[in-house]
């Protein structure tokens, strides 16, 4: 197994990960546009070659960063991948300093064992929003929020 930053020519193979869960309303859909703008914030694990998981660290502030898209190929699912790729996008946050990770997501419990705790989204500041806005569930999102201090 390789953790590593993505590249322009894993955004098929990211695309169809994220929105396989997208589509079974675990987190919302990517467009290959926005992959591409936005492919520095991503990592990808690849196993014998062929990628089977991603995810995200956006940065937001000068103090705080949210790991999204986090997606496991299912055939893969079960393997401590995930897991690994949250610890790789941890450790780039503490690299760049950044105090505290958040997440919105339906598995709280995978992130408590990655040593998140669940927070109340009324208590993170507005900016956390800002991605959500496009969103169908708006404002009334259903995901927990979890946070991480580093």
């Amino acid at each position: 197994m390789k953790i590593r930053k993505a590249k322009l020519s894993d955004v098929e193979k990211i695309h169809d990960l994220v929105n396989a869960y997208a589509k079974d309303g675990m987190m919302l859909a990517r467009s290959r546009s926005v992959l591409y703008e936005d492919i520095r914030n991503f990592a990808v694990v690849e196993m014998e070659g062929e990628v089977v998981g991603v995810g995200a660290l956006q940065i937001l502030w000068i103090d705080l960063a949210e790991i999204r898209s986090l997606a496991i190929d299912k055939d893969y699912c079960g393997r401590q991948i995930g897991r690994k790729l949250v610890e790789y996008l941890l450790d780039d946050a503490r690299e760049l300093e950044i105090p505290k990770v958040f997440t919105l997501t339906y598995k709280p419990g995978f992130f408590e064992k990655c040593g998140f705790h669940e927070v109340d989204k009324e208590t993170m500041p507005h900016k956390i929003w800002k991605g959500c806005l496009n969103c169908p569930k708006f404002p009334k999102c259903d995901e927990v929020c979890l946070v991480i201090d580093l």
